[in-house]
């Protein structure tokens, strides 16, 4: 029997490396010919100890430190590595863990890395949105594993469905309201990451050959907020009858976020984000098709999100 190839998968207790070690399990002929390796802060923690009891090596690897990414990489074929902005919201420490991973990857021959990125958005806007930094370091940490020559392909994130209900869409007065601050035709790419981040990374290790160097948009498909908000509607025709699409003041929407406690340049960073989407395109304008004829498995759609949404149960 053929030796199993390993895919090392970090954050495998979060959203996006939880995604794919599910659908690594749950698809037979992928566990077949794959074994997984967690990577975790803290292989004792229950989350951990659920995935060991699903055949899943549990490897604890500090992202700062690079001596425990070789060690956690050591014979492996293929990595999913994915990094959090927001921990520490410092664009040189993200950067600094990306390369740090890109350079363990390299020295321990790894044939396919998965790096989760996104657009670099001050190139993309010619400078006219330099504040969103969650974007621009995963890019810079593209262009470095371009530039170190390790056999990669790019998953791009869309926008997280799970931002909407109960967040962007909810109950404003006596019926439910989407308020962002841009203008409600702004197509949005609409993404299920815990449902279906993991369906994507199957299909890129299953295109490996065709799709080294490529870039893959990771969105089922993209819905003005209007659509949104309709579809919100049909799946829950009674409460979700008046509900609207609002276009925010962009002082409105900072407004929000100094409510919550934001730092400025966090709110002007969330700002810029949503711009991105009306003036430039989440992905520059980019079709889906292409990302989508990889797939074997369905995507996730708004209304099926929608109807299992815990901030809507209950609604009719």
């Amino acid at each position: 029997m053929a030796t199993k190839k390993i895919l090392v998968v970090f954050g495998a207790t979060g959203g996006q490396g939880g995604s794919v070690v599910k659908s690594m399990l749950s698809d037979p002929k992928m566990t077949s010919s794959w074994k997984i390796r967690g990577i975790t802060r803290d292989p004792s923690k229950p989350s951990a100890k659920a995935l060991e009891a699903q055949g899943v090596e549990t490897v604890a690897a500090d992202l700062n430190d690079k001596a425990s990414l070789k060690k956690a990489l050591h014979g492996a074929y293929a990595v999913f590595a994915v990094t959090n902005y927001w921990e520490k919201m410092s664009v040189e420490i993200e950067v600094g863990q990306g390369k740090a991973i890109a350079d363990a990857a390299k020295e321990e021959g790894i044939q396919h890395l998965v790096w989760s990125s996104l657009m670099n958005v001050t190139k993309l806007s010619k400078g006219v949105l330099p504040n969103v930094y969650h974007f621009d370091s995963k890019a810079q940490v593209e262009e470095y594993i371009r530039s170190i020559g390790i056999p990669a392909t790019f998953f791009m994130p869309g926008y997280f469905m799970s931002n909407v209900p109960g967040g962007a869409l909810r109950k404003m007065g006596p019926t439910f309201g989407m308020g962002l601050p841009i203008p409600t035709n702004s197509p949005i790419p609409m993404f299920n990451a815990q449902g279906d981040a993991g369906k994507f990374v199957k299909g890129i290790l299953l295109n490996r050959e065709k799709l080294l160097g490529e870039r893959i948009y990771g969105a089922t498909e993209y819905l003005t907020v209007e659509e949104i908000v309709k579809q919100f509607s049909e799946v829950f025709p009674e409460d979700g009858k008046d509900a609207k699409a609002i276009e925010l003041p962009h002082e409105a929407f900072l407004s929000a976020l100094e409510a919550k406690g934001m730092p400025k340049f966090v709110q002007e960073e969330l700002l810029e984000n949503m711009r991105l989407m009306a003036e430039f395109g989440y992905y520059g304008g980019a079709s889906l098709d292409e990302s989508h004829s990889i797939l074997v498995d369905k995507l996730t759609t708004w209304k099926e999100f929608c109807k299992a949404a815990k901030a809507f149960e209950g609604l009719k």
